[in-house]
C-alpha cells in the first residue's frame, strides 16, 4: 500500500537544500547537484507543484538561525506541504530541537518526509521511530566531528604549531613555524609602532602621530596564495591589534577569547566574548616560541598602560592623560569608599579645578564623599616628585641631549626604507619592459605605464625626504644650549616651572613615579598616602583651602587696604589709588570701579557715604589746610616734620588727620609762624586780603 495519497499530491512538495559552510557552497558542487536533482524525484513520485527552499545555503544545521527552515515550518503549519524532500536527515537538521519540531508538525498535518532511500509518514509509529533514530544519529555525528576537530586543534596548539592566521610582520615556514618577515621595511614599520607607544603612552596619540606625519604601516592583503603586503594609513583597530597581540612579544597564544552559549528566541546562540581574557587564563601560552619584536616584560607593561588608559571602563583604572591644568587626575583614590576621584573644572574658562569623590551619588543619591581644591595639593605632590627626581637630574639632561639628536630619525628612516622599496619596484618594472618585444604594443604599453607609475611614486618619496630635511632639520646643540640643559638638570624645580615644560609632560613624569594617592579630608587638612611605583609609600599632610579661597582670590593686604579706603573714598577714587600703587586684581588686570564694587559686595564692605569722615571727626590734608588757613604745601610740610599728626595707608592715598589734632597749641603756633613768613609782593597793583 502506497503512503502517498491524493491528499498529499494535492499539496506542494518542498525540496529543502542546505550546505553547512560558504566553502562547501563554492567548492562542493556535486552535493548541490544531488540536492537540486531531488526536484525530478518529487515529480517522479507524482507531484506537479514542486517548490525549492534553498535559503539556507552556507548555514549550519546545528542550531543557528535558518530562514529557509523557518519558511518550511510555516508552510507545513498552513497545510500547504504534502511532502518534505531532502537528501538525508542531516540536511533538515542536526539538532534535536529542530528535528523533533519538524516531526511533530508533519505528524499533526499529515506531511510526508522523503529522502533518497524511502518515504516516511510521521504519523506511523514505526516510521516515527526510524526518523527519530536518524535524527539522533545525525546530531551525534555532528558532535563527534566537532569534538574530534576541536581536540585536534587544541593538541596542535599545545605544540605551538596551530597557525590559523599569521600576523603582519611574520611569515609561515614549510615546517609549521613562523619567523620574522625578511622585509626590513616591514620590520622597521612595526618597531616604529612600539617605540612610539613607549614614548606617547597612548594608542590614540600614536594614531594621531602616524596620521599627522603621514607615516604608513604594513598590512596584509587577505586572499589565497602568497600574502602581499601593502602600506596604508593606520586606523585605531590596526594599532590596538599590534600592541595587544602577544605574537610580537615572541610568545605563542591560543584561547585568548572565550565563547559563551546563550538562548535567544528559543534557540542556542554561541557568542564570542568581546573582552579578552587575562593572559593567565589563556589555554596555551608558550614564551620564547619565536623571535619577537619586543620582550614579554614590555608587552605586559603595554597592557597595563592600555588598561589604565580606558577612561570610564573601570573605577579602578587611572584613565589616560587628558587636557586640563590639573596634574593628578586618575591618581587620587578615596580613603572612605575606594573609588577614583573625578576632576571638575569650574569658573570662567575652566580655570579652577576641584577633585571630588562621587561615592554613591549616582546609585543611591547620596552626598559626595570628599571634595577639595586641586591647586595646593598639586603643588605639594609635584614637590615630592621633584625631591625624588633631583638626584637623576643630570642623567635626565644628558638623555634630553641624546633625544634632541635623534628627534626626527624615526620618520627619516621610514621614508628611506620606502625609497629603497620604490627603487626596487621601479627597477623591476624596467626589466619587465626591457624584456618584452617592442612590436607587441599591447603588452609593451601596459608595462610602460606601470614603469612610469613606479617612477612617479619614487619621485614623490624623494621629494618628501627633501622636504623633511629642509623643514625639520635640527642642528646639533650648541655649547650654550648644553650648558643650559645641565643647569636645568641641577635645578629640576626651575626646569619643571620652565615655559617649555608642557602640562602633559608634567603629568607623564608624575605617572611614571606615582601609582596612586589615597586621600581623605581630616578637618581643615588633606591626609595623603602616596604609593610610588616601586612599592614604597609616603604620608603627606596638606592644608585645605578655606571656602572661597582659590588661586583667583585677591591678596589679603589688598583686601585690607580696600576695606580701609572704603571708609574714606568712593569706588572710582579707590580704583585710581590701587592702580597708582601698582596693585592688580586676582586675574592680573587693572582696577575699575566695577571691580572694586564687586569685591566690596563679595566681602560685605559697605560703600562710602558722603560726610562719613566728618562723623568720625577726620579731615583730609586739603581740608586741614583750609582750616589752618595755610597752603596745602605748608600743611604737608607740617605733616612731614611731625608737627601735625597724620596717617596715609599707601602712596596716593589721602592723608587722614584727626580734627582734634588741628586744635593743638603747637600746630596753631606753627601755622601762625608759617603765615607770618609769607613774602609780601612788591607789585603795587596787587590787592591784599584782610585776614
Amino acid at each position: 500500500m502506497s503512503k502517498i495519497t491524493p491528499v498529499h499530491l494535492a499539496r506542494a512538495a518542498f525540496v529543502y537544500i542546505r550546505q553547512s559552510t560558504a566553502y562547501q557552497v563554492v567548492n562542493n558542487l556535486e552535493s548541490q547537484r544531488r540536492q537540486y536533482g531531488l526536484v525530478e524525484r518529487a515529480r517522479q513520485l507524482g507531484w506537479e507543484d514542486v517548490q525549492l527552499v534553498d535559503d539556507d545555503l552556507g548555514r549550519s544545521g546545528g542550531g543557528t538561525v535558518r530562514p529557509g527552515f523557518e519558511k518550511l515550518l510555516s508552510a507545513i503549519c498552513e497545510e500547504r506541504v504534502g511532502a518534505v524532500v531532502s537528501l538525508e536527515a542531516s540536511r533538515l537538521a542536526r539538532n534535536g530541537r529542530d528535528w523533533h519540531t519538524l516531526l511533530e508538525f508533519c505528524g499533526l498535518v499529515g506531511t510526508l518526509i522523503v529522502d533518497e532511500e524511502a518515504i516516511y509518514d510521521p504519523r506511523s509509529p514505526n516510521d516515527r521511530l526510524l526518523l527519530g533514530m536518524k535524527g539522533t544519529m545525525s546530531e551525534m555525528e555532528l558532535s563527534i566531528f566537532r569534538q574530534r576537530s576541536v581536540e585536534a586543534m587544541r593538541q596542535k596548539a599545545r605544540r605551538g604549531e596551530l597557525h590559523l592566521t599569521v600576523a603582519v610582520g611574520y611569515v609561515k615556514t614549510d615546517d609549521s613555524r613562523i619567523e620574522k618577515d625578511p622585509d626590513r621595511r616591514v620590520q622597521d614599520g612595526i618597531l616604529l609602532v612600539f617605540s612610539k607607544f613607549a614614548e606617547l603612552q597612548s594608542i590614540r596619540q600614536v594614531l594621531l602621530w602616524f596620521r599627522q606625519e603621514n607615516v604608513l604601516v604594513p598590512a596584509i592583503v587577505q586572499g589565497r596564495g602568497k600574502r602581499p603586503v601593502e602600506w596604508k594609513a593606520p586606523v585605531y583597530h590596526t594599532l590596538h591589534h599590534m600592541l595587544t597581540n602577544p605574537v610580537y612579544a615572541g610568545s605563542y597564544a591560543y584561547g585568548r577569547r572565550g565563547t559563551r552559549v546563550t538562548i535567544k528566541d528559543g534557540r542556542k546562540r554561541i557568542m564570542r566574548d568581546t573582552l579578552r581574557r587575562n593572559w593567565k587564563d589563556w589555554e596555551v601560552l608558550i614564551h620564547d616560541h619565536h623571535e619577537g619584536y619586543i620582550a614579554w616584560t614590555e608587552f605586559e607593561r603595554n597592557q597595563h598602560v592600555i588598561a589604565d588608559n580606558a577612561n570610564g571602563k573601570s573605577y579602578m583604572g587611572r584613565g589616560s592623560i587628558r587636557r586640563g591644568e590639573a596634574l593628578l587626575p586618575g591618581l587620587f583614590r578615596c580613603a572612605r569608599c575606594g573609588r577614583r576621584l573625578h576632576i571638575q573644572y569650574t569658573g570662567k574658562g575652566g580655570n579652577t579645578q576641584r577633585y571630588a569623590c562621587r561615592g554613591a551619588f549616582g546609585t543611591r543619591a547620596a552626598d559626595n564623599c570628599i571634595g577639595f581644591g586641586g591647586m595646593r595639593v598639586d603643588r605639594a605632590v609635584a614637590q615630592e616628585v621633584l625631591d625624588r627626581l633631583q638626584p637623576l637630574g643630570i642623567e635626565a639632561a644628558l638623555a634630553a641631549m641624546e633625544a634632541q639628536s635623534v628627534h626626527h630619525c624615526d620618520k627619516r628612516k621610514h621614508i628611506e626604507n620606502a625609497i629603497q622599496q620604490a627603487q626596487y619596484e621601479a627597477a623591476r618594472a624596467r626589466r619587465q619592459y626591457d624584456a618584452v618585444d617592442p612590436d607587441n604594443r599591447l603588452v609593451a604599453s601596459e608595462l610602460e605605464r606601470r614603469w612610469n607609475e613606479k617612477l612617479v611614486q619614487l619621485r614623490d618619496l624623494e621629494v618628501q625626504l627633501e622636504t623633511l630635511e629642509q623643514t625639520q632639520h635640527t642642528p646639533a646643540l650648541s655649547a650654550a644650549d648644553r650648558a643650559r640643559l645641565m643647569t636645568l638638570g641641577k635645578d629640576l624645580t626651575k626646569a619643571w616651572n620652565s615655559p617649555g615644560a608642557s602640562i602633559e609632560t608634567r603629568k607623564k613624569i608624575i605617572r611614571l613615579l606615582v601609582k596612586e594617592i589615597i586621600v581623605d579630608v581630616v578637618g581643615d587638612t588633606l591626609a595623603l598616602i602616596i604609593h610610588w611605583q616601586g612599592g614604597d609609600h609616603t604620608q603627606l599632610t596638606v592644608k585645605k583651602n578655606k571656602i572661597g579661597q582659590t588661586r583667583w582670590t585677591v591678596e589679603a593686604d589688598v583686601l585690607d587696604l580696600i576695606r580701609v579706603l572704603a571708609r574714606q573714598l568712593s569706588d572710582t577714587a579707590i580704583a585710581a589709588i590701587l592702580n597708582r600703587a601698582g596693585k592688580l586684581t586676582a586675574h592680573g588686570a587693572s582696577w575699575t570701579r566695577s571691580h572694586v564694587c564687586s569685591l566690596r559686595n563679595i566681602n560685605g564692605i559697605p560703600v562710602y557715604r558722603e560726610g562719613e569722615r566728618a562723623e568720625r571727626a577726620e579731615v583730609t590734608l586739603d581740608e586741614a589746610a583750609d582750616i589752618l588757613k595755610v597752603s596745602r604745601t605748608t600743611a604737608y610740610r607740617m605733616v612731614s616734620s611731625g608737627t601735625l599728626p597724620a596717617r596715609q595707608l599707601c602712596g596716593g592715598a589721602p592723608w587722614i588727620i584727626q580734627l582734634a589734632d588741628l586744635q593743638r597749641d603747637a600746630v596753631c603756633r606753627e601755622a601762625d609762624a608759617r603765615r607770618s613768613r609769607r613774602p609780601i609782593s612788591r607789585d603795587p597793583q596787587q590787592n591784599l586780603f584782610a585776614l
